[in-house]
């Protein structure tokens, strides 16, 4: 005698559930090729115009997206690198002075090793287009000439380098107190800013500048900028892949563009 059987019943099918399944492990494999295409940088003035020359090169050569963000290399405003990454500002590659990058390097702050020097450049004088070319050609003729300045813009490390090295070894540091500013090349060029005794790459790009020369060499200081891959850093692959970029041949001719050289092997 044959047994009865009772057929299980049939849970509902839901059309959309396999679509759904889907699209969340499609998602979930795209992540990590997401993040591997991303690299975020932090960097100051001076390596800016001949990296924004060269940076669409290395992004349409990797399909590496870049972004970028802005911050001086040092001194005591919030806005500087170091004092954004300690806030903690998320970044993959600091570019920035020496000096700079020695005081994060202290901190725990980069990958030991990543570090790559890129570029030197000597500090030099901008004044607004159209306007005369005070003289700069001797050490006095530099020092009355920033006497006679009614303003004058410094930044940054080489702020600091003119604020407790040259200034004072000129005697005129009590002097030219009133007439020191942060400002930069863009505010001689508006007119709010006789003069800007700056890295000659932040002079030379800049419409409505005119570069003057570099100051003297006995008072000169040749600034090396630099980048480094951040200590835990999402993509320290892809940002690997951009310092070599930035140290390659392909970036030599724009960073000679912009008044700057490779640096001398350490």
């Amino acid at each position: 005698m044959a047994l009865a059987t009772r057929a299980l019943p049939r849970k509902p099918f839901r059309r959309g559930a396999p679509q759904a399944i889907i699209v969340a492990i499609t998602i979930i494999l795209t992540l990590p090729a997401a993040t591997l295409a991303q690299v975020s940088v932090l960097m100051s003035g001076g390596f800016s115009a001949a990296y924004q020359e060269i940076l669409p090169q290395f992004e349409k050569s990797t399909g590496i997206t870049v972004t970028t963000a802005r911050g001086a290399s040092q001194g005591d405003a919030p806005t500087t690198i170091g004092a954004q990454l300690r806030r903690g500002v998320v970044a993959d590659v600091v570019i920035m002075s020496r000096e700079g990058l020695a005081e994060l390097l202290a901190e725990g702050r980069i990958d030991l090793g990543s570090d790559v020097d890129l570029a030197r450049v000597p500090l030099g004088v901008g004044v607004r287009t159209g306007t005369p070319h005070p003289d700069i050609s001797t050490v006095d003729a530099f020092k009355q000439t920033l006497l006679r300045a009614k303003s004058i813009g410094v930044q940054s490390t080489s702020a600091i380098y003119l604020n407790t090295k040259v200034f004072p070894q000129l005697r005129i540091a009590s002097a030219l107190a009133g007439k020191l500013s942060g400002a930069g090349a863009a505010n001689v060029a508006r007119g709010e800013t006789e003069l800007v005794i700056l890295p000659a790459s932040e002079i030379l790009p800049v419409a409505g500048v005119e570069f003057v020369g570099t100051i003297p060499a006995e008072i000169q200081m040749d600034m090396v900028f630099s980048a480094a891959v951040v200590k835990g850093a999402k993509n320290p692959e892809g940002s690997r892949r951009l310092i070599r970029f930035l140290g390659s041949e392909q970036a030599t001719p724009a960073i000679e563009r912009t008044g700057m050289k490779r640096p001398e092997l350490r």
